[in-house]
C-alpha cells in the first residue's frame, strides 16, 4: 500500500473510533446526574473526591474524614477534576466512569479492526456500548469502568506492537511503551490487579502461539521504568505520609482479601449468570463468530487474534471467580472480547449463507421471547418485593428485547442481512437500557438517601450521626462530617488520630449522654431501630425526614414534620435535586 494511502487508512481507523466514541457519548452522559447516588458504592466514592478537593490533600484519601487506603487515588482524582469543572453534584462524580467507558468502547473499535476489519471493529465497539453490564457501570460511579479501560488499552497496545515485527524499535517499542503505560495506569486505579491480568494475558497468548523466543526481544527494561516512573510517586508518598500504608494496602488489602475475605461472598458460579445476563443478547452470536473465523481465508492471523481474545476473557473471568469475595463489576474487563466477536458475526452474516443466517435468527427470535416470557412471568412473582412500577419497567424491557429479535429474524427471513438484523438488534438496546434506567430510579427508592439529607438541612447546625451502620453518601450530600454510633466498619483500620475518633461514638451509653444534653443531634437509624430507641433515648426521639428504610431522628423539633415520616410506612422517594445551599464548591448541572 502506497505511503499516503497508508495514511489515510489510519486516519479513517481513528474516524471510525471517533464515531464509535460519540455514540457511547450519546448513550451515557445524557441525564447522568439525574439519579441520587446508590449505597454505598457511589456515596463512598464521591465523599473520598469531594473531600480531595475540600482539603486539598490528593496524596491520602479520606472518607468522612478517615484516612481511607482500600483503593488508589487515581478515580477519586478525576472525580475530584471533575468536581472543580461542575461542582459538588452528581453528575460531576458519574462523568469520569462514563469517560473511561466511552474511552474502551473506542479502544475496542481500533483492536476489532486490527483484529478482523473495519466493520467488524465498529460493530463490535458499537456492541460493547450496548452491553447491558458496560451501559450501568458506565453510568455508576466505581473503579472498575477504569480497570476496563486500561486493561483494554494495554491488550490492544500488546496486540498492535505483536504484529509490528519488532518490539525494540519503532512502532512496536512505541506500543509497549504505550501498554506498560496503560497497566500502571490501571495500577492507580484498582491496584496491582491491572498489572497481573495485562501481563498474565500476554504471557498466556504468546505461549499459545509459540513466540515465547520473542519475549526476551521486548523492551522490557524500558517498560518496566515507564511504569514505576508512573506508580511510585504516589506510593512512597502515601507511605511517608501514612506509615504502615504499604503493608495494609498490599498484605491485607490485596493479598489477603483475594485469599481469604468473605465480604460480599460468592461461589465460583457466580459470574455466569453475570456476564450471560450482562453480554446479552450479543453473547449469542459468538459461537457463530467463532464459526466464521475457522473458515476465514485469513486463518491464521484472524485464529490467532480470536485466541488472544478467548485468554482475555478467560483469564479475566478465572482470577476473579477464584476469592469469595466478588461484585458484578468485577468482570467488565472480559466484555470486550465478546463484544468483538459479537461484531465479527454480525459484520459477516452474509458469508454464512442466506439460509444459515435466517436459520440463525429464528433461533435468536425464539430463545430471546422465552427468555422475555420467564422475565415477565419473574416480575410479575416478585411484584409485591420491588413495587408495580418496577414490575412494569422489567416486563416492558423483556417485551422490547423479544420484539427487537423478532425484528431481527423477520429482515433476515427478506433476505437483508448486510446491517439492517444489526440496527434491529442496537435500537432495541438503545430502548432497553434507557428503560433500565428507569428502573434504576424507581429502585433507587430503597439504595438512595438524597432526599432524606434534603429534609434535614433545616439541622444543619446540629451533631449528625448514623445508628450501627453508615450512610456513604450523607457527608457528599450535607458536607458535613457523620458520627458513627457503635459502628467502625471499613474506616477502622486507620481511624487512629484524635481528630479520626471524634468522628466515631463507641457506646450507646455515650450516645444517651450527648442526646440529653444541650447539644442539637440528628440521629439516622433503620426504621426497625426505632422502637427500640424510643425506648432508651430521652427526650424521645422525633421523627424529622425519612427516606426508603432510613428515619432521621432528632432531640428537638426545628422545622416542620416531613409527611409520611411516622417511622412505620414507607415514604414517597423525593427526585428533586439536592438544595445548593449545602453544596461546598459552586453549582453545577444534575444532568446533562
Amino acid at each position: 500500500m502506497p505511503e499516503h494511502s497508508w495514511v489515510m487508512a489510519l486516519r479513517n481507523r481513528w474516524l471510525r473510533a471517533g464515531l464509535s466514541a460519540l455514540i457511547a457519548a450519546l448513550l451515557y452522559l445524557p441525564a447522568l446526574g439525574r439519579p441520587a447516588l446508590w449505597e454505598p458504592d457511589e456515596g463512598r466514592y464521591a465523599e473520598i473526591a469531594r473531600e480531595m478537593v475540600v482539603s486539598g490533600d490528593y496524596v491520602t484519601p479520606r472518607d468522612n474524614y478517615v484516612r481511607y487506603f482500600e483503593k488508589p487515588p487515581l478515580v477519586y482524582w478525576a472525580e475530584a477534576a471533575s468536581i472543580h469543572v461542575f461542582g459538588v453534584n452528581e453528575f460531576a462524580i458519574r462523568l469520569p466512569a462514563a469517560l473511561f467507558t466511552i474511552g474502551e468502547v473506542a479502544v475496542t473499535c481500533v483492536i476489532g479492526e486490527a483484529m478482523f476489519g473495519a466493520a467488524a471493529g465498529i460493530t463490535g465497539a458499537i456492541a460493547l456500548a450496548l452491553c447491558p453490564l458496560v451501559f450501568v457501570f458506565a453510568r455508576f460511579a466505581t473503579l472498575d469502568p477504569a480497570l476496563a479501560f486500561f486493561i483494554t488499552a494495554a491488550i490492544g497496545s500488546f496486540y498492535l506492537a505483536s504484529g509490528s515485527g519488532d518490539f525494540r524499535s519503532g512502532a512496536g517499542r512505541r506500543w509497549m511503551l504505550i501498554a506498560s503505560a496503560m497497566l500502571a495506569l490501571g495500577t492507580l486505579a484498582k491496584g496491582p490487579v491491572a498489572l497481573v491480568l495485562g501481563g498474565a494475558i500476554a504471557l498466556g497468548w504468546m505461549l499459545i502461539e509459540h513466540r515465547g523466543r520473542e519475549i526476551s526481544r521486548m523492551p522490557l527494561f524500558g517498560c518496566a521504568a515507564l511504569y514505576a516512573v508512573i506508580v511510585t510517586p504516589w506510593f512512597v508518598l502515601a507511605e511517608l505520609r501514612n506509615p504502615g500504608f504499604l503493608r495494609f494496602f498490599f498484605v491485607h488489602e490485596h493479598l489477603q482479601r483475594f485469599v481469604s475475605s468473605r465480604e460480599h461472598g460468592w461461589g465460583p458460579y457466580f459470574f455466569i449468570p453475570i456476564v450471560l445476563a450482562g453480554a446479552w443478547p450479543w453473547l449469542f452470536f459468538v459461537p457463530t463468530a467463532i464459526a466464521i473465523v475457522r473458515a476465514s481465508p485469513s486463518k491464521g492471523r484472524e485464529r490467532s487474534a480470536m485466541r488472544l481474545l478467548a485468554i482475555w476473557f478467560a483469564i479475566i473471568f478465572v482470577f476473579f471467580s477464584i476469592p469469595r469475595s466478588k461484585l458484578g463489576s468485577y468482570i467488565l474487563p472480559a466484555i470486550a472480547p465478546i463484544a468483538i466477536l459479537a461484531g465479527v458475526a454480525l459484520s459477516r452474516l452474509t458469508t454464512i449463507g442466506a439460509d444459515r443466517a435466517r436459520r440463525l435468527m429464528g433461533r435468536f427470535a425464539l430463545l430471546n421471547s422465552a427468555i422475555a416470557a420467564s422475565a415477565i412471568a419473574v416480575v410479575t412473582a416478585i411484584r409485591s418485593k420491588i413495587g408495580a412500577t418496577a414490575a412494569l419497567d422489567g416486563a416492558v424491557i423483556a417485551a422490547v428485547v423479544a420484539a427487537g429479535a423478532v425484528a431481527t429474524w423477520v429482515l433476515a427471513r427478506k433476505g437483508r442481512l448486510a446491517g439492517p438484523p444489526f440496527a434491529a438488534i442496537a435500537i432495541a438496546m438503545i430502548l432497553t437500557t434507557w428503560l433500565g434506567e428507569g428502573a434504576r430510579i424507581d429502585l433507587g427508592a430503597h439504595t438512595t438517601y438524597r432526599s432524606l439529607a434534603r429534609q434535614i438541612q433545616p439541622y444543619d447546625q446540629c451533631l449528625t450521626g448514623s445508628y450501627r451502620h453508615y450512610v456513604q453518601s450523607l457527608p457528599f450530600y450535607t458536607g458535613r462530617r457523620e458520627i458513627l454510633v457503635e459502628y467502625w466498619g471499613e474506616l477502622a483500620p486507620f481511624a487512629d488520630s484524635p481528630e479520626e475518633r471524634a468522628g466515631f461514638i463507641g457506646t450507646e451509653a455515650r450516645l444517651r449522654e450527648i442526646w440529653a444534653s444541650d447539644e442539637c443531634v440528628i440521629l439516622i437509624a433503620n426504621r426497625k431501630d426505632f422502637a427500640t430507641l424510643t425506648e432508651s433515648l430521652n427526650p424521645a426521639p422525633r421523627v424529622v425526614g425519612c427516606e426508603g428504610k432510613k428515619l432521621a431522628l432528632s432531640n428537638r423539633m426545628l422545622a416542620r414534620e416531613p409527611a409520611g415520616c411516622d417511622g412505620q410506612a414507607n415514604s414517597p422517594h423525593g427526585e428533586a435535586s439536592f438544595s445548593k445551599r449545602n453544596r461546598v464548591l459552586g453549582n453545577g448541572p444534575d444532568g446533562l
